[in-house]
């Protein structure tokens, strides 16, 4: 079986993987501010929702496993907001290092570009680790603002960074 990287879009048949990442960093770490981890059912509602918008939602397969994954959603419900949107990318934690979330964010900037998005928003909690910072940095993102102590989590206040890319499509 190929270890070579594959990026493709999610299927049904990924939910239960795409499920066990997200709880590892819901559970040991503030990299997202949820204290719950959601249940397959509500990733697959998520899901549907995304793609329903015409926003990417990816995975990164390494072999049979789902190595990480990614996507877009809404940057706020506000109709004038329809063209900026929020990305999220997550690595399986015994697969970081090794390119796989660069992959993923350029293939969800892709696909945010076929969907004619203007704005691509990060919000990063700032926990210390410059990963995501870096990694949005290498893809062409600019931090534009900080908010303090927005997060309580693990019993301590966390910043956020924000990073955007403007992907400059035009007006429509």
């Amino acid at each position: 079986m190929s270890r070579k990287p594959h990026l493709r879009p999610l299927e049904l048949k990924d939910v239960e993987q795409v499920t066990a990442i997200y709880a590892h960093y819901v559970a040991s770490g503030a990299a997202t501010f949820d204290e719950i981890a959601p249940n397959e059912g509500a990733w697959s509602a998520k899901a549907g929702s995304i793609v329903a918008h015409g926003f990417p939602f990816l995975i990164v397969k390494v072999g049979d496993k789902v190595a990480g994954f990614a996507y877009a959603t809404l940057w706020r419900p506000r109709p004038a907001y329809r063209h900026t949107v929020e990305d999220t990318v997550y690595v399986a934690p015994d697969q970081q290092r090794q390119g796989l979330g660069g992959m993923l964010l350029e293939g969800v900037i892709e696909g945010c570009r076929k969907a004619g998005v203007e704005q691509v928003i990060a919000v990063i909690a700032d926990t210390g680790d410059p990963a995501s910072e870096a990694l949005h940095k290498n893809a062409g993102f600019a931090e534009v603002g900080r908010l303090s102590k927005v997060g309580f989590k693990h019993g301590q206040w966390i910043d956020t960074v924000l990073m955007q890319l403007s992907l400059e499509q035009g007006e429509s």
